[in-house]
């Protein structure tokens, strides 16, 4: 899922500072499971901007609403009317659903009220942790559904680094070593022999140092174009 966290609120009132009529948009998916901006999030930062714009003597009319999710058309079609309507859309859903309803609506002025933070998972109550970098080349089969991408420091292929001691992480003793965990994971399953196969330097073309990415499904468009 994708993991966000809400913007303070001094940061989201000078966003809207030139602004009158406000729509709080909230996402009813990964920013609803961590919290961060799903129905209730949307309805108490909405009441939030309403109290603190008219304690700062410039009361401005906020409302709110909520879709499933932003980063498809068809579910923020339907608030075009709302948009119409306000001054300006402060999202809180991830970075795609901020460039979603900009690129949909071109001549609303879109605001984030939340800073997109990793792809991660509820590992407790309350706690995310980064599991995933999207790197474009899933090498989990080789380190036992461990990620060294996105959990290793230093991004190793081939590990673990000499900062690694007891099983810890140098950069935090909190941080257990990603290495030592896929050591013992393949251990555990007899599968050693794979960290004897050395991995070479990694394509980074798949990942965003190649640009912004893109698939194409063919089989889905023919589809589509059948369909209509």
């Amino acid at each position: 899922m994708i993991v966000a966290e809400q913007k303070p609120l001094q940061e989201i009132k000078e966003l809207i500072a030139e602004t009158q009529k406000v729509l709080v948009v909230g996402c009813g998916t990964c920013v609803t499971v961590c919290f961060a901006g799903g129905e209730k999030e949307a309805g108490i930062l909405a009441t939030s901007l309403r109290m603190t714009s008219k304690l700062d003597g410039a009361p401005k009319e906020v409302t709110d609403l909520t879709v499933q999710r932003q980063c498809e058309w068809e579910y923020i079609d339907p608030i075009g009317e709302q948009v119409r309507e306000v001054d300006v859309l402060v999202s809180l859903g991830c970075g795609i659903g901020v460039q979603a309803l900009a690129e949909r609506f071109p001549e609303a002025f879109v605001v984030p009220g939340l800073n997109t933070t990793f792809l991660g998972l509820p590992i407790e109550q309350g706690i995310w942790e980064e599991r995933c970098a999207a790197c474009g080349e899933c090498i989990l089969g080789l380190t036992g559904g461990i990620c060294p991408i996105a959990r290793c420091a230093k991004q190793l292929l081939n590990g673990p680094c000499g900062g690694s001691q007891n099983g810890v992480c140098e950069i935090n003793p909190d941080t257990p070593c990603v290495w030592q965990l896929i050591y013992d994971k393949l251990k555990a399953q007899d599968r050693l022999h794979l960290m004897l196969e050395i991995q070479p330097p990694k394509d980074w073309s798949t990942s965003r140092d190649g640009g912004p990415r893109k698939i194409t499904r063919e089989d889905l468009r023919l589809v589509s174009e059948e369909a209509e």
